[in-house]
């Protein structure tokens, strides 16, 4: 009798084991990749990657999540009161055949400024590599619509005589932004323009008049100085954005090799938004990533930043490569980030794919 009580109660406690197991189970289980319909209690959570792509840029206007892009070509633009679903991806612009800007579009960005729609947009001459003809532009809507019809205003001048447009230098990922008051222009460039596309890239500021006007000579603001922006095969700084808390402004940029796992974020800070930002003493570079990849997620850069539907959350979106071969073969994805209390950003490690995520606050 003691027996087969004994081994009773053995068989329940490996029941109790099992159900136990199944639960946790239950509970971390990834989701398969980019899936919500898997998500559990009724959308309230979602998984990583969210999309298909690269270089992704997001902006909340309203009520309203518009998110552009590159491919095919041209230019898309897509609408979703979702940021974890960006939308159907609209061609708004295509390519022209021939001209400085027929070939390698790259990371557009979609602006609501002075009352106007613009994206702006890197491209080159010639397609393919080498990468060496890549310029900067703008397109203005004519329609009061982020889906256009878009009217090309050209090159944007990036060189360091202003006097002469022709001057201008290899430029790309460029972006707008406002410190009070007065519009500016960060992108990525070359000191001098080259024959090959491996040559160091710094981080430009110019002053701009309106939306699609530089008017000021550029000035260099960072370079790839550091151990941890240095070390592979190209030293870079690229893909600037800016974020703003408590009286101070930063610019998140990646840096390493975009092809390559090693891929990360920089930060630089302007500790008072008053400082006169085309001063590049009074920007300090972070002393070390602020965000960089792990062993599950690689190559993580070339981010955009938004809010929750209920503006109570702050997001990152990045991309991260799909496997350790150098390539661009990368997917998009976000997730939530904080702040220290004397306003600077956190934006800890990158989350795996597959883990359930709870979505932004708000979201319906």
């Amino acid at each position: 009798m003691v027996h087969r009580i004994d081994r009773k109660i053995i068989a329940l406690l490996l029941l109790s084991q099992l159900w136990f197991l199944g639960c946790q189970t239950s509970t971390v289980a990834p989701v398969a990749a980019g899936k919500n319909s898997g998500k559990a209690d009724a959308g309230q959570y979602f998984t990583n990657p969210i999309a298909e792509g690269a270089d992704p840029w997001v902006l909340k206007k309203g009520e309203v999540y518009y998110s552009c892009g590159s491919g095919s070509g041209g230019i898309y633009v897509s609408q979703s009161t979702k940021l974890t679903q960006l939308g159907e991806r609209v061609p708004v612009w295509q390519a022209p055949d021939s001209g400085w800007n027929a070939h390698n579009i790259w990371a557009p960005e979609l602006h609501y400024l002075q009352g106007k729609w613009y994206i702006y947009y890197t491209a080159g001459r010639t397609p393919g590599g080498p990468f060496i003809h890549q310029r900067s532009g703008v397109l203005e809507s004519s329609s009061g619509s982020p889906f256009g019809p878009y009217v090309d205003k050209g090159m944007l001048y990036t060189g360091d005589d202003l006097q002469h447009p022709e001057s201008g230098k290899w430029a790309i990922d460029l972006t707008p932004f406002y410190l009070n008051g007065q519009l500016y222009a960060a992108w990525s460039g070359w000191e001098e323009n080259a024959t090959t596309d491996k040559t160091k890239q710094h981080l430009y500021l110019a002053k701009m008049s309106n939306p699609y006007t530089i008017s000021s000579n550029r000035v260099k603001i960072s370079s790839p100085t550091q151990p941890w922006e240095t070390g592979g095969e190209l030293d870079l700084n690229e893909g600037p954005e800016l974020l703003k808390k408590k009286g101070k402004a930063f610019l998140i940029y990646s840096t390493r090799e975009s092809w390559l796992k090693e891929y990360r974020l920089g930060q630089l800070t302007l500790a008072d938004t008053l400082q006169d930002p085309m001063k590049a003493d009074n920007w300090v570079k972070s002393s070390g990533p602020v965000f960089e990849g792990t062993e599950e997620v690689l190559g993580v850069g070339h981010c955009s930043f938004t809010t929750s539907p209920d503006n109570t959350e702050d997001w990152i979106l990045y991309h991260a490569k799909k496997s350790a071969t150098p390539g661009w073969s990368r997917d998009i994805r976000m997730q939530k980030f904080t702040w220290t209390q004397d306003g600077y950003p956190v934006f800890g490690k990158p989350i795996p794919a597959g883990v359930p995520l709870p979505v932004p606050s708000g979201q319906k």
